[in-house]
């Protein structure tokens, strides 16, 4: 198995498969289950997604695994830049569209801006709703 390499092309992207260096984190399927799929054969669909999303979730490979082959690579839209604002005894502010992972491994998408925890006391974290104020938060 070590010397597999399994690639999987459409258009200018080629995703490239590793399975020896595979730690079965599962992110790939969780993240893209019509792409990446371990219960048909072949496993990887790129039909599934628009390659831009195929590209991203890719990158979120923790083992190196999957990767994106030589071929040019469709580049997303530039962000914009994301800000994080301490409030004094409070929360911070984040302005700008972030994804955030919840407690159960969900991702959310945050488009404008949110208010994170940093005094450990919210009941909606990593959210803030408030309870700084009664711990007595002070930062």
């Amino acid at each position: 198995m070590r010397d597999i390499v399994k690639r999987y092309t459409r258009g200018d992207v080629t995703v490239v498969w590793q399975p020896a260096l595979c730690i079965h984190s599962q992110v790939c399927f969780h993240g893209l289950p019509a792409v990446f799929d371990p219960r048909k054969r072949p496993w990887v669909d790129l039909e599934g997604a628009d390659l831009v999303a195929i590209v991203e979730q890719v990158k979120r490979c923790p083992s190196g695994a999957l990767s994106i082959g030589a071929a040019a690579v469709p580049s997303p839209p530039t962000p914009a830049p994301v800000m994080i604002e301490p409030q004094p005894n409070g929360p911070l502010l984040v302005h700008g569209e972030i994804d955030v992972r919840l407690a159960d491994g969900a991702v959310q998408r945050r488009p404008g801006s949110c208010a994170l925890c940093r005094c450990g006391a919210s009941a909606n974290k990593p959210f803030c709703d408030g309870s700084h104020r009664q711990a007595g938060f002070q930062a």
